[in-house]
This record gives C-alpha cells, structure tokens and sequence, in this order.
C-alpha cells in the first residue's frame, strides 16, 4: 500500500525467497491456505450430513432410495456406461448401501485431512468426483442450490494445488489465473443472487423483504426472533446493504487492490449477517470461500499476531508457480470462459432462472436465491395416536430435529450443518401432497417405527409399539412477543393429510404408485369347472 514499507508490513525485515519478500497484492500463500482449509470445513460438515442422513433419505429402505432412480436410469438409457456420459455418478456401477456408506466415510477422511492442512490436486478430484455423484443420484435432498456450488468451488480448488504435494504451504505460489477464476465465482453467485431479487418480488424493491425474511425462512435460529423484532427503518436498510453488497460490489471485485478489497469486506459481511440470522445449512460458509480471494497476503499478514506473521513471513517461496501448473490452470480458464457464456445470458435475461447447471460436470454454473420471500409462515406436524380415530383420541406430535413444532421449544443454531428432511418439509407446506409423496411414504414409516425414518427425528412419542394411526396437521406459525417464556404462537388449519393406518388401502396404493411397496398378490385363479 503507498508509503508502507515491506518491512512494516512483515514486521520485520523481508527475506529474499520468503513469503515475507513476495507478500503484496500480488502473492496469495495464505490466501491459499485460507481457501482450502474453509473448504475442507465446507467438505466435511457435507460427507458428515451424507453420512448420517443419507440411509434414511436414500438408502435401500430411505423415503426416496437411490437405488430405485439408478434402476429406472439403467433400464431406460440401457446401460450405467450410458447413464453416466449424461449424468455422471459412480453410484450407476454401485448404489448400495455399502457404496453409499464408503463414499461418504472415505469424503470424511479426505475432507478432514484437507481441513488439518493437507491436501493437494489428487485428494480435491476425489472429493469432487464423490461429491458430485452423491448430487446426481440425492433427489430432492440433495437438489439445492449450494450443491453444485460446492463441485463448481471443489472442481476449481484442484488448480490452486500441486499434483502431489500435500503440504499446507507447498513452495510454490498458486498461478494467479486461478485467483481470478475464483473471483468470477463470487462475482457470479453475488450478481445472480442480487438480480433474481430485484427481478422477483415486488418487497425487494420496495424494501420490505426483511419484515417476513426472518420468521418465513427455512429454519430459525434463536437469534433470528430478534432480527425479526428490528424496526422497519433497521430491516428497510438491511435490504439496501443487500442490494449494495450483491449487485454493486461485484463489479469491483476485479478492480484496483483497495476497491477488491472493499467489495470482499462488503461480501463478508453479507454472509456472516446470514449465518447470525438463521440456519441456511453451508451455503454462507460455502460462499466465504471464493470470497477469500478478493484479498491477498498483504491483507492476511496485516492481521495475523506479530509472532505468527514472523513464522510466515520466514517461509520459503518459489516466486512463481510452476510452468506446468500454470499452463494447466490456464486451459481450465479457457473452458471456464466458455461454459460462462449460458450463465452471462441468464444474468442478464428478464427470464433468469435460479441455480442452473448448464454442463454435465456443473462446472460453471448460475446462481441465485431468495427471489421470492414468504409473507406467512405454515408448517405440518406430523401426529400419531393409538386409540381409535374419534373426538376422545389422544394425539402426540412427532418433533423434528430443529424445525419449528413444539411452540415452547428453543429454535437451534445448527449452521453449517444441514437437516435435510427439516428443509424439505418446510417446501411441503407450501405445496400440496402430491407434490410432496414422500410425505405418505414417512406416514407409513412411522406407522410401521421404522428406525432409519425415525432417527431423522427428534424421537419416536410411541417407544413401545407403532401407533394406530399417523395424521399431519398444517399450522400457521408466528413468533410470540420477546417478552413470553415461549417462542411460537400457532393457529391450527386442518389437516393437511387425514388420518392414515397402515391396512388402509389408500396408503398402500398410493406407494405402490411410487413402487415403494410390492405389487399387490394377484387374485387365485378359480379352477376350471371340468377339473
């Protein structure tokens, strides 16, 4: 920066082929080792949320198995060679639930080692490949939008390393087009999400979003009470910020090293606002990460404690990467710049559509979120009973994990962490049951206590034995003045799904609609008269 030394900024005085010598706004070490240690995070909490709710949602007896969706993908395209070309997955060659289960233990251990620092190309492609097949066989629990900004992110990390070295500083630098990539990203995530809102509900524009934002978002925090409570001048300005932060900002993130810098805090900042205010599973935390590269190691050595700065600033450094290396990530840039031409027209289309793929591998991608904010919020609660259906039943509510239910129950912090089942009942009370039939499946499941069906549960109200009948309840939900021991007040508006009992025949055939029960026995034949 003008009229600042090297040796200010270093603490000391620089030494030749040393981080030391080479930080300026042109050297990203740390920022490097910023980005793939936030990713590991990011990689982690995703193999640890696969891991553990995955059987229950897509295992061989899940609400949704994955198994069924390759089967009816081989049968129709002929052969899993075929399904892979279109929609690559290893789960074609193998979806069982021991496929299921090594995917997601060996994504741990690759994850969690690139968390402690060690990582290079060959791990990053693993996790990707993993990842990715885990997407394109998940369903509706793996279709959010933060899925394939994870393999876009994970698929672009691999160039900021080496082949081989695993090492948390290797001593080359990483090639600065993969910098610049990474700031595309943001830039991309940023601009899309700040345009679908402007194109979508009439609230962000006139700046009303945040009066619904907070009690109509997918799942609560405690703090999120308190945003809601914030006046209409405090929620009119947050909508301004937004607006600053996700369609001005973007277009400084390739400008001079002070504007950059001051867009990345902006970004920043956004994120870390909605990771206070609610629980949008890792994509804040996922989008912190090309965020990074808005800032180089001047910044970093800035801020790290004079004894730290010392350690890194005696590191030694190749000044430039590797010819190889950056020829590589050079020719990925050429692709990126091609695959980015759908996702600019989308930008920029009165017609833009929100977290598209537009290649097999989503390698570029378009995103954006929240175009639409909910005014009320509706939530089901799932109930069962064991007396028999009549005014004098008693019923008992099944609680999820951390959606809302029990109106005197402490919403939870749980971010970066992702409840899958939480979110996706959140989408049915908007909808109808036939748009949601897994809904009827998870009836039939908890009227049979299916222990996979209830470990995605907060617990099972009928220990003892499955009860007689299961009913989900549709509820308007709002939250109760600061000042009351609860959190919720609630209206009841009927049912959303009547009372069902596992010999009723309408629930069995509407599963057998969806295959997830056998086909019914055929009828005896009568024997022949002449027999």
């Amino acid at each position: 920066m003008p009229g600042v030394s090297d040796a200010a900024i270093t603490a000391g005085p620089a030494l030749p082929g040393t981080l030391g010598a080479a930080a300026s706004d042109r050297s990203h070490q740390i920022t490097r080792f910023l980005i793939l240690r936030l990713l590991g995070l990011v990689y982690l909490v995703a193999f640890l949320v696969f891991l553990n709710q995955g059987p229950g949602l897509v295992g061989h007896a899940g609400l949704t198995p994955a198994a069924d969706l390759v089967a009816r993908g081989v049968h129709a395209l002929g052969s899993p060679w075929r399904c892979f070309r279109q929609i690559p997955s290893l789960f074609w060659f193998d979806c069982s639930d021991r496929a299921l289960f090594g995917a997601g233990l060996l994504g741990i251990a690759l994850s969690a080692l690139l968390l402690l620092g060690f990582g290079n190309a060959i791990s990053l492609f693993v996790l990707w490949a993993l990842y990715l097949s885990i997407i394109h066989v998940g369903g509706i629990w793996w279709g959010y939008g933060w899925e394939n900004q994870l393999t876009e992110t994970g698929f672009l990390a691999m160039f900021l390393c080496p082949l081989f070295d695993p090492r948390p500083f290797p001593r080359r630098p990483p090639p600065p087009i993969v910098i610049q990539l990474f700031r595309w990203l943001i830039v991309r995530i940023m601009l899309g999400a700040g345009l679908i809102k402007l194109r979508g509900d009439d609230c962000w524009r006139d700046l009303t979003c945040l009066d619904f934002h907070f009690l109509t978002q997918p799942i609560p925090n405690p703090l999120s009470p308190l945003f809601h409570a914030l006046p209409g001048w405090a929620h009119k300005g947050g909508v301004l910020f937004n607006h600053f932060a996700e369609v001005v900002c973007p277009f400084f993130a390739f400008g001079p090293k002070r504007l950059r810098r001051a867009a990345g805090v902006s970004f920043a900042a956004l994120q870390i606002v909605l990771v206070a205010s609610g629980n949008l599973a890792f994509l804040n935390w996922l989008t912190l990460v090309p965020i990074l590269a808005c800032f180089d190691d001047e910044v970093w050595l800035r801020l790290a404690p004079a004894r730290l700065r010392a350690r890194l600033c005696a590191m030694p450094l190749h000044p430039t990467p590797g010819r190889p290396h950056t020829a590589l990530a050079s020719a990925f840039a050429a692709v990126v710049a091609v695959l980015s031409v759908a996702p600019v027209e989308n930008l920029f289309s009165p017609h833009q559509a929100m977290n598209t793929s537009y290649d097999p591998l989503e390698l570029v991608n378009s995103y954006g979120a929240f175009g639409s904010v909910g005014k009320v919020r509706n939530e089901i609660v799932f109930e069962g009973t064991a007396d028999a259906l009549g005014p004098s039943a008693s019923w008992k509510p099944y609680e999820f994990k951390c959606k809302p239910g029990d109106p005197d129950r402490r919403p939870c912090f749980i971010s970066p962490y992702h409840l899958r089942l939480d979110w996706q009942i959140w989408f049915a009370a908007m909808e109808e049951v036939n748009d949601q039939p897994w809904t009827v499946h998870l009836v039939w499941k908890l009227l049979h206590n299916d222990p996979l069906a209830l470990g995605l549960l907060a617990g099972n109200p009928f220990p003892g034995a499955p009860p007689r009948y299961v009913r989900a309840r549709l509820f308007r939900y709002d939250y109760a003045p600061l000042s009351s021991h609860a959190w919720w007040t609630r209206t009841d508006l009927g049912d959303w799904l009547p009372p069902l009992s596992a010999d009723d025949p309408r629930l069995s055939k509407f599963l057998r609609l969806y295959h997830w029960l056998p086909p019914a026995p055929a009828a005896p034949q009568a024997e022949d008269e002449g027999r």
